[in-house]
């Protein structure tokens, strides 16, 4: 049944892209993306007809974070092999489109067998490799047809998932035609083991090697360091109202030395006013800090994009925003200076967050008076405090090198 069920929901999901071409920017951008990508593969192929190539695909931008170490590894090995990158969504390819070290970039066409067969008849890729998830069965089907090596890498899977429903159905049978995962957590490999599935290895996140690298290559900002004077410093990554409204009354009592930095999700003007209003202590924004103005300031909001990542090196407290809402903002970034890290309770669709609870170097707060309490006792208690850093940096150290044991097991396997 689902032999016919599974093309008529492409189909079905191709129509809704057109319908809602007038009215959604993201549609229109995904409509006309594909209709573009075997023209960009055409053109590809004719200005490389002998090319080796490898091809990577990444459903949105955080995905593209987590291929992006193993494809620029695999470009320092392999820099005769030519890279085709494509994406799923707009926020992952209308971002990284010019993105250097791949040297052809698009939409991926609609999963179907005509188009399965059209793009591997233009990229003609050694290998695929898949970050996450993103299980297409027309394409997978037909890798496995043609001997393609299909890795899937920080693959990540839960229970209830429709792939493990029912051994030999149809979902299960796409997982079955991959030919290795690298799987994120031991419960992915579980859960694959239990459906009859052994060919994989737990590697865990390649974004770990992506933040450590950006730590490694953190910028410097002089004004930042004239701002922190040296004193405590709590920033407050990727922030929305409903995060401020909780650690305000905190911040606003607290009378111990502290320097608060603010990177709000949303830069505008209004949406930063909003975030002052119920802050009492004396602030500034980032594009009028000087020498002068950060005189007497202790809240420093950033009202750039960009620099977030290299910021947290100046942290002894983070908070993380988002999980007031709908979700959690990205806690690898921080996590990779080993600070102790906190963030609302909408956190359990982020595995890293659930770990950090986990081994002790993050906590998840509900309201006010329960960061209130967590915060004052890291603040005071310098055991506590070097404590938790550790554990957090344990964290992140234990967890790198995935991408390294991915190109490994490509180099030996099929290169």
């Amino acid at each position: 049944m689902m032999q016919f069920i599974y093309p008529l929901s492409q189909h079905i999901y191709q129509f809704l892209i057109l319908v809602l071409t007038p009215f959604s920017e993201k549609a229109k951008l995904l409509k006309n993306g594909r209709k573009e990508s075997f023209e960009i593969l055409n053109t590809f192929r004719k200005n490389n007809p002998k090319a080796n190539t490898i091809w990577f695909h990444a459903a949105s931008l955080g995905e593209f974070e987590q291929a992006r170490p193993v494809l620029e590894k695999f470009k320092t090995d392999f820099p005769n092999y030519k890279v085709v990158l494509t994406f799923f969504s707009p926020s992952g390819y209308e971002v990284r489109k010019n993105y250097e070290l791949a040297d052809c970039i698009c939409y991926l066409p609609k999963d179907s067998k005509n188009n399965a067969q059209q793009f591997l008849d233009l990229v003609q890729p050694k290998i695929a490799l898949f970050a996450k998830y993103e299980f297409w069965h027309y394409y997978i089907s037909l890798c496995k047809e043609r001997n393609i090596p299909f890795i899937s890498f920080s693959t990540i899977f839960r229970e209830g998932q429709i792939y493990f429903k029912k051994e030999n159905s149809f979902h299960h049978k796409i997982l079955q035609n991959i030919s290795y995962f690298f799987v994120q957590n031991e419960q992915s490999g579980l859960l694959l083991a239990k459906s009859g599935i052994n060919n994989f290895e737990i590697t865990g996140d390649t974004r770990f090697d992506r933040v450590y690298e950006i730590c490694q290559n953190r910028k410097s900002f002089t004004i930042i360091e004239q701002f922190v004077e040296d004193k405590p410093t709590l920033i407050i990554g990727s922030a929305w109202q409903e995060d401020i409204n909780v650690l305000a009354p905190v911040l606003n009592q607290f009378s111990e030395s502290l320097k608060v930095i603010i990177a709000s999700h949303e830069i505008d003007k209004n949406t930063i006013d909003k975030m002052k209003s119920v802050l009492s202590k004396a602030s500034v924004n980032y594009s009028e800090a000087n020498e002068k103005t950060i005189q007497g300031k202790d809240i420093l909001f950033i009202d750039n994009i960009g620099i977030l990542s290299s910021l947290y090196q100046y942290a002894q407290f983070v908070h993380i925003g988002g999980a007031f809402g709908k979700g959690l903002h990205n806690t690898l970034e921080a996590a990779t200076y080993g600070v102790p890290i906190f963030f609302g309770p909408n956190y359990n669709k982020f595995q890293e967050a659930i770990d950090l609870i986990e081994v002790g170097g993050a906590f998840s707060i509900s309201d006010s008076e329960e960061f209130k309490q967590k915060f004052t006792e890291l603040y005071h208690n310098k055991n506590l405090h070097q404590s938790t850093c550790e554990k957090t940096r344990e964290y992140v150290g234990q967890n790198l090198g995935a991408s390294q044991k991915i190109i490994d097991f490509c180099k030996e396997e099929y290169l």
